[in-house]
């Protein structure tokens, strides 16, 4: 079962590691990590997505919460939190298929950043389902590469 958890931690030098270090060192395997600062510069948002049963979460969630910096933690169960992911992705697109493309950007409401000769870059932000039928249509027409942020979550 995956798992979306959200500490808050202090901003500073070496919390990051401290609390990567503590999923690998207990053997905990991370899906999806994303870092960023909050709206209060002393403080950071780390959105972890694990895979576990609700003993494996209990654990994890109460490792991190002994971890010198981390201020708080919380699990989002299913339908407690807004979760987002940002996506990027370069495609072949050549003059047959760009029209094809751009009607796919179109129904799903992602942009074109970049055109080249041969490729576009594509920016996409949604759920899980929004984005995996997104990629899922636009490998038909070879996908060249790709980057994800890692999701995003926020309690409602």
């Amino acid at each position: 079962m995956r798992h979306t958890l959200s500490a808050l931690v202090e901003n500073k030098f070496g919390v990051l590691a401290r609390v990567s270090g503590m999923f690998s060192g207990r053997g905990f395997n991370i899906d999806s990590l994303n870092v960023a600062p909050t709206h209060d510069p002393a403080l950071s948002r780390i959105t972890t997505i694990v895979r576990g049963d609700d003993e494996t979460l209990d654990q994890i969630t109460k490792q991190l919460r002994k971890l010198i910096n981390v201020v708080e933690v919380s699990d989002f169960s299913a339908g407690q939190a807004v979760e987002r992911e940002l996506i990027l992705v370069k495609v072949r697109a050549d003059g047959q298929s760009r029209s094809e493309i751009l009607q796919i950007c179109d129904i799903f409401r992602a942009k074109i950043i970049n055109v080249a000769k041969d490729n576009v870059i594509i920016e996409i932000t949604g759920d899980d389902s929004k984005t995996s039928a997104f990629i899922d249509l636009l490998s038909q027409f070879g996908i060249i590469d790709l980057a994800r942020t890692g999701k995003l979550a926020l309690s409602r």
